[in-house]
């Protein structure tokens, strides 16, 4: 991914696109991979997961993954008037803290 000296290879850009984040003759965003590979695991489409994998970097499909918890865990806590941490450990099946 990286070449010598930290320089991105031409074929990636900074919000996390390349070569491989091209499909059907369009850019696909972070948050875009993020929103179709989460919803692909919670439908258990292998497929889908492998396609979404596919437009952006691991670290890229990562960072917007993790973006998406926080603002899924967010929405949740505000929606059930409870903090962030109840909101998170009950969605992990963790005992209140």
């Amino acid at each position: 991914m990286f070449g010598s000296g930290g320089s991105r290879s031409a074929s990636e850009r900074e919000d996390g696109t390349g070569s491989a984040g091209r499909h059907s003759g369009r850019q696909h965003n972070i948050f875009e991979a993020a929103a179709a590979y989460v919803a692909a695991c919670a439908d258990d489409d292998q497929e889908a997961i492998d396609e979404a994998e596919g437009w952006v970097s691991p670290e890229a499909l990562s960072f917007g993954v993790s973006e998406l918890a926080c603002r899924a865990v967010i929405a949740l806590a505000r929606e059930r008037d409870e903090s962030p941490q109840t909101v998170a450990r009950g969605l992990l099946g963790l005992p209140a803290a």
